[in-house]
Formats: structure tokens, C-alpha cells, sequence
């Protein structure tokens, strides 16, 4: 949930003002999403963005949407250009942080580009771009600023946005990621996986997963680094690992887990569920009813956004009661 804001005293117009911003939060959330990749920083950042529009001079302020548009732009941008993130994230320890579809922090999702600019696969590739080139990908391509209106959020020219949005567009499209595939083969190919490695069939798994296949696992955030393995075979192997349990893995849960089916950013996903926490997330990418790309996510840091969504928005579709 986003964090409660504190009692604000004051005039009529202060109130009013306040629900000007929260008429906003939804939208600035999915903006600072999109260019963090963490539900977590993007909430420190919109709640950031409400301490600095309480002390603005808002008599002076002619297009509200646009100020805290800006404002909370360049808060991102300061987090991205910080010590702390380019440390943490060129040590092979970050990923996205998951939400689960229907959640308004994934914001507009109309035309693909709005799709694509929050799935798992492009946040993990804007990783390659500069902060300024994430920035006007996501107000051009998720948002549909004009160039000149970037180019005033960004304090730089409508030719150097220009080069920059051609730039991202370059870098984003060039890489291999996933492709568009029907709900109905989504869930069955996910199915099949979950069914092959609950059961041992290495060959099905294989069969499963693209040639170039890659998986990727945060390893519960007891590693230094990302897990990473790039042949069909190696990934089978890990996957039959970890998805047959064991007492010990019930010990390390807590408990024993049910396994769900949901939509996480748009992709297909098993969500481990204990009570009404969830314990651990597996996301695909999917081509041509295959697998491009698993990811393993129970680190309980980048789990938060997914539990609190989980508990008010229902359940996905049970796969296994009792893992």
C-alpha cells in the first residue's frame, strides 16, 4: 500500500490541493515504476514528490500535472545516477521488482508500446540505457509526451530528446526478449513446466525452453549476485531442483506453500503463496509456445508490492493446494 500520508492542517485550499495531488499518485507511481523498476523506490519517490508540492508556491504553479510530472521525473533520475544504485546495479544483484497485473502502479497499458515498457523483460533491458535515455523512452513511449514536452521536464533540447529517445529505441529493440502470445497458450506451456519439473521429466522441460533459453534467479536474496543459466539442459536441471519438495524446503518457507497461476507485468507467472504471503514468484517469457526466459524471484524485499496486491485484489487460479 502506498505509505499514509501524514494529517495535513490547514485551509480549504490546502485540502483541495492535496486531493489535486492524489488525483495524481496513481499515474506518477507508474511513471517512477517504469523508470526505477522498483515498486518500493517508486513509492519513496511519489511520497517525496507530496513533501515537495505541501512547500511549493502553488498559486504559481500553472499546470499541476506537468510541476509534479517534472518533479517526480528528476527524483527518479537522481536515484538512478546515485552511488547506491549504479553499485547495486552492476553487481549482477538487480532485478525488477514484479506487481502483479491490476495493479495501478503498472499504469496505461493500451497500445504495446504501454504493455511492453512494464514487462519484466524491456524494465530488465532499460538497465543498458543512460538515465536520461530511460527517462525519455518511458514519457515518450508509456506516456506519449511530445518531444517538446520532454524535452521541459528534462531541462535539455528537443534535438538532444530527439537523439536520446533514438538511442533507447535502438538499444531496447535490438535485444532478444519475448514475444506477444494468447493467454490459453501462456497458461498451458506454464502448466506443462510446472507439471514436467514437479515429476522429474527432464526431456519435457527441455522441450519446453527455446535453444537460447535463459533463467535468472535473485536465489531468495541469499546470493551476492543473480543466478544466471543459458542452456535448455542446465535450466531443466535447476528447475527439477527447485521445484520438487522437500521438508527442508518447507523448513526454509515456513510452511507448506500453495501454488498459484497468475499474470505478473503482463507475463505468465506461478506465485508460491503461504497464508496470504507470497513466498516466491516465477515469471516466463514466451515465444511461439515456448520459453525464452524464467526468472526466480523470492528475495522478501521485492516481494512486498506483490503480497499487498495479492491480499486486495484475490487470488489467481490454484494449481497445487499443498506443495
Amino acid at each position: 500500500m502506498p505509505p499514509r500520508l501524514a494529517r495535513v492542517e490547514g485551509t480549504a485550499a490546502d485540502h483541495f490541493d492535496t486531493g489535486r495531488f492524489e488525483a495524481s499518485r496513481n499515474r506518477l507511481a507508474a511513471l517512477a515504476y517504469r523508470l526505477l523498476g522498483s515498486a518500493t523506490d517508486a513509492e519513496d519517490a511519489v511520497q517525496d514528490a507530496f513533501l515537495r508540492w505541501q512547500t511549493a508556491d502553488r498559486q504559481r504553479i500553472k499546470v499541476p500535472e506537468a510541476w509534479l510530472t517534472k518533479v517526480v521525473t528528476n527524483l527518479c533520475l537522481d536515484r538512478l545516477r546515485s552511488a547506491r544504485a549504479r553499485r547495486e546495479r552492476t553487481a549482477g544483484a538487480w532485478l525488477p521488482e514484479p506487481v502483479l497485473d491490476g495493479d495501478p502502479m503498472l499504469g496505461p497499458a493500451d497500445p504495446v508500446e504501454q504493455r511492453e515498457s512494464v514487462s519484466l523483460a524491456v524494465l530488465t533491458l532499460m538497465e543498458r540505457l543512460s538515465p536520461v535515455e530511460r527517462a525519455v523512452y518511458v514519457l515518450r513511449e508509456a506516456f506519449s509526451y511530445s518531444q517538446a514536452e520532454i524535452a521541459e521536464i528534462l531541462d535539455i533540447t528537443e534535438s538532444a530528446s530527439q537523439q536520446h529517445l533514438h538511442r533507447a529505441r535502438r538499444r531496447v529493440a535490438a535485444a532478444p526478449r519475448g514475444g506477444d502470445v494468447d493467454p490459453v497458450t501462456a497458461r498451458r506451456v506454464v502448466e506443462e513446466f510446472l507439471g514436467a519439473a514437479s515429476s522429474g521429466r527432464t526431456d519435457r522441460l527441455v522441450a519446453l525452453l527455446t535453444d537460447d533459453a535463459t533463467a535468472i534467479s535473485d536465489g531468495a536474496g541469499l546470493t551476492a549476485s543473480l543466478l544466471r543459466y543459458d542452456t535448455p539442459q542446465r535450466i531443466a536441471a535447476v528447475a527439477l531442483a527447485g521445484f520438487t519438495p522437500t521438508p527442508a524446503k518447507r523448513r526454509f518457507a515456513g510452511g507448506t506453500p500453495a501454488v498459484h497461476y497468475a499474470s505478473v507485468n503482463g507475463a505468465p507467472a506461478i506465485l508460491f503463496v503461504l497464508g496470504d504471503q507470497v513466498i516466491g514468484a516465477v515469471t516466463f517469457d514466451l515465444t511461439g509456445g515456448r520459453i525464452t526466459t524464467v526468472r526466480g524471484i523470492a528475495a522478501p524485499g521485492r516481494l512486498l508490492r506483490l503480497t499487498e496486491a495479492w491480499r486486495r485484489h484475490g487470488q489467481g487460479t490454484l494449481l497445487i493446494s499443498r506443495w
